[in-house]
């Protein structure tokens, strides 16, 4: 299995648990708008899923690098700008239009999945 994406998809995993928990906590006292928490925990659960799936079609469909590669920049651009646009809106509002572009390479991503080379499981 490609070795790059297993580890990011373990680094994108404990990160995510580690913002969501920053989320939960650190964060509130810092920010008090309750939809900009709402968005930052909707960033966490999106990385955090999309981890998951960068790990399994690591080891299901090693080859398939279109896919995990899409996943890589989904979460770096959906996730990761939601984080930036939560942290600080004015700093980052030119990342606006990137968040979408994330999500478009999230779903990129699992349509590459569905319809790249895999290992076939035994019957």
């Amino acid at each position: 299995m490609p070795l790059p994406f297993w580890t990011l998809g373990c680094i994108y995993g404990a990160s995510s648990v580690t913002l969501g928990a920053f989320g939960a906590h650190g964060l509130k006292k810092k920010i008090a708008d309750p939809a900009r928490i709402a968005d930052w925990n909707t960033a966490a659960h999106y990385q955090l899923v999309h981890s998951g799936v960068l790990l399994l079609s690591s080891a299901v469909a090693p080859k398939n690098t279109l896919a995990a590669s899409l996943f890589v920049a989904g979460m770096t651009m959906f996730s990761g700008g939601i984080y930036l646009l939560v942290l600080d809106p004015q700093r980052f509002k030119a990342l606006g239009p990137v968040t979408p572009l994330g999500g478009l390479c999230l779903i990129g991503g699992w349509v590459a999945l569905a319809f790249g080379k895999r290992i076939p499981f035994p019957r």
